[in-house]
């Protein structure tokens, strides 16, 4: 019986067949050219045919003969299933890298005031965030767990509800100050508004307008005016800054009320959303024990954070 070809030997070959030279490929593999060289022709040896067509001149490209070709497609696949594989063993650690998907307001306002606690509990587990405005695809992307703001519904992954959120008035503490607090919504009508476009595209996402309906305000000309914001954070920083009332979500709010950088006007007017914070997550992947670990964590946080805001007064 023959012995198995080495998979160095076949890693020389499609390296070579990819970059048609063999110092290409030593370049890629951290050997000397020679030693692919030898491991190609130990492959021929073993196969008993050539794999690439031989010419007199040493600097042609290497040009995989038409077996060659035809079989580099499938070892190809097969070397992509074996990276697949090993990543699949590393995931059943609870050490090594997580890659965490979130939009950029929600780790600037939530997640990175809070994740040193996470690496305190979990030093073995370094976490990459991938910080975007869009869902991305958690298989092409490696993404190992997410937290998404919406309806709780994305094809294919599983889905739990982390915080409910509602939006309210808030402005900073030194525009009160200045300016004197509001007594009542219709005040509103002669302050500098702050729109938040983050979530334009959403219908039925709560404006300005809305908040006004709710108590009581007919329309006016200061819902046309003021700053237009097309991100949650930079809406809060504009109003901490003292540019004006922003109607702010309560979730990336919190820290901000917390520090009394911002305050909260009208305590008893709010608007509900229907759309939440969710963890999302391939079912699959459920049981890895860093994803479970982060994902425990997460509605940790989120109960802390509850039970800190239970303890303010407005």
């Amino acid at each position: 019986m023959k012995s198995p070809i080495h998979l160095n030997a076949l890693r020389a070959f499609e390296a070579s067949a990819r970059h048609q030279s063999f110092s290409g490929a030593a370049a890629e593999l951290n050997v000397t050219p020679a030693a692919v060289g030898q491991l190609v022709r130990l492959l021929e040896e073993s196969l008993g045919t050539p794999l690439f067509v031989r010419s007199n001149s040493g600097k042609a490209r290497l040009v995989p003969t038409e077996t060659a070709e035809r079989a580099l497609a499938d070892i190809r696949a097969g070397f992509d299933r074996l990276t697949l594989g090993m990543e699949r063993l590393r995931e059943g650690s609870a050490s090594g890298v997580l890659t965490v998907t979130v939009s950029p307001a929600f780790a600037a306002k939530w997640l990175l005031p809070r994740i040193d606690r996470f690496q305190a509990a979990c030093p073995d587990t370094d976490v990459r965030l991938d910080t975007n405005h869009k869902p991305v695809d958690f298989v092409a992307h490696r993404i190992d767990i997410g937290v998404r703001y919406g309806m709780g519904r994305w094809p294919g992954l599983k889905a739990d509800k982390l915080m409910d959120e509602e939006v309210f008035p808030v402005c900073s503490p030194e525009l009160l100050r200045q300016r004197g607090r509001p007594r009542k919504p219709g005040d509103l009508a002669r302050a500098t508004l702050i729109h938040d476009l983050s979530m334009a595209g959403h219908a039925g996402f709560p404006t300005w307008e809305t908040w006004m309906e709710k108590a009581g305000v007919a329309h006016t000309a200061a819902l046309r005016r003021g700053m237009r914001i097309n991100n949650s954070a930079a809406v809060l920083q504009a109003a901490a800054e003292g540019h004006g009332i922003a109607l702010a979500r309560s979730v990336m709010a919190r820290d901000d009320l917390a520090s009394g950088r911002l305050v909260r006007l009208f305590p008893d007017i709010g608007l509900a959303l229907d759309v939440a914070y969710y963890v999302v997550y391939r079912p699959e992947c459920a049981g890895l024990p860093r994803l479970a670990a982060f994902r425990e964590w997460l509605f940790a946080e989120a109960a802390r954070s509850d039970s800190q805001a239970g303890h303010r007064s407005p």
